[in-house]
Order: structure tokens, then sequence, then C-alpha cells
């Protein structure tokens, strides 16, 4: 309803309309990695097809608007993104391995770890989106870091830059958890000359730098 109420606000204004889509709009994917041509593997009625499917819907009105009503709009599909300034306890994966690590709490890791998923610094995405409103491409663009590892090696990332020490807890895994995740970024780097610069081992220390100072001062507020 907001992207609607968006729309039509930038068909009445003549303005560019920006949609922030996401790699989850390919849901569980059968092709790897996945390109912007690829159509999903999106379970309709399951647990996470709220947010799979209504963002499926999302780029369904863009395009409507843009072909209908010649509204400018570019559509980018985000993966997972990190950095500096997220919330501590947002239930992302990399936010959820650091707070827990620099807590001295095992990470959790659903299922046996071997789903893979890709993650590019803010600052790349921020890049990228840029980019992309400042092209006459409509999109939809993947907009994402290639590097691909499995949640264990994301663990062993987190302990490398936090605490050696830390430990692994494993739990059942979430419902229609997508198995692999890797953006095709070859129609970004052609048509909006862009690629992410910084690898997670250089981008994961900035962010463990600030979630740190932020963890420390919440547990001083609370007299830990």
């Amino acid at each position: 309803m907001g992207t609607l109420n968006m729309l039509g606000l930038a068909k009445r204004v003549g303005a560019r309309f920006l949609l922030t889509s996401t790699s989850e709009v390919y849901g569980d994917p059968l092709e790897h990695p996945q390109k912007e041509t690829y159509w999903g593997n999106v379970n309709p009625i399951g647990e996470r097809s709220c947010y799979d499917e209504g963002k499926r819907t999302a780029e369904t009105l863009a395009m409507d608007y843009h072909r209908g009503a010649g509204v400018e709009v570019r559509i980018a599909r985000i993966f997972n993104t990190y950095g500096p300034r997220m919330c501590l306890d947002d239930g992302r994966v990399v936010s959820n391995f650091v707070a827990q690590t620099i807590r001295k709490h095992p990470m959790t890791v659903y299922g046996d770890g071997k789903q893979t998923r890709s993650f590019q610094y803010v600052s790349d995405l921020v890049d990228g989106l840029v980019a992309l409103m400042e092209n006459d491409h409509v999109g939809p663009f993947n907009l994402g870091n290639p590097g691909e590892f499995t949640m264990l090696e994301l663990a062993e990332v987190v302990k490398e830059v936090i605490d050696p020490s830390a430990t692994i807890e494993f739990k059942p895994n979430t419902a229609d958890d997508p198995h692999k995740r890797k953006p095709d970024i070859s129609k970004a780097k052609e048509l909006l000359n862009w690629e992410p610069k910084i690898s997670l081992r250089d981008g994961l220390p900035r962010m463990v730098s600030d979630f740190r100072n932020r963890i420390l001062n919440e547990d001083e507020g609370k007299g830990l």
C-alpha cells in the first residue's frame, strides 16, 4: 500500500521513483547465481510469503505505473547488506552474529549452516542506488556482493574479527529458508558501471567497532 501511495504521488508531481526491492523475489532459487531475468521460485502461502510476494507485487505496481502512466521508476533488488548503525537486534544474520559474539553469547545457526548468502557493505549499496537513480535504465538491477559464504563460513569470519573462542549454537531451520543466494551483477556492471568494492573481511571490522561501542554503552546504562 505504501508503494501504491508513493507511485500515485510520483505520478502527480512528475518524480522519479526508486523501489528498493529484494533478492527475496527469487525465493529459494533453482538458478545460481541469480540473474534479473530469473522469475524466481517462491512459495505463495509460506511463512515468508508476505515479504517475498509483497516485494514482487511492489515491482508489478512500479512497472504498471511506468508502462501505463509514464512514471519514471527505478527498481533495485538488494541482496544482504550490513554496516554500522544497524539495529543491534534486527534479526539479520550479520548483526545477530556480531551482537551475540560481542555479548559473549553463542552464535545462532539455523539448520546445518550450509545455506549461503552474499554480503555487501552499506556504502557499496548506496553507490549502486545513486548510480541507478542517475541512469536512464529502469531495471530491475541486482545490487549485491557476489562473494558467497555459508553461514558457518560467516561465523568463522566473525570469530576472526571479534573473538576466536566464540561458539556456535545450532537450532532448527526456519520455514522456506533459501538454500543459496548469490547475485549475478553483470547487468549493473555493464549499464550502471557499478560493482562493490569492499569485501566482507574489510567491511566487517567497521561494523564491529560501531556495535561494540553501542553494546558497551548499553551495558553501562544497565549498570553491567
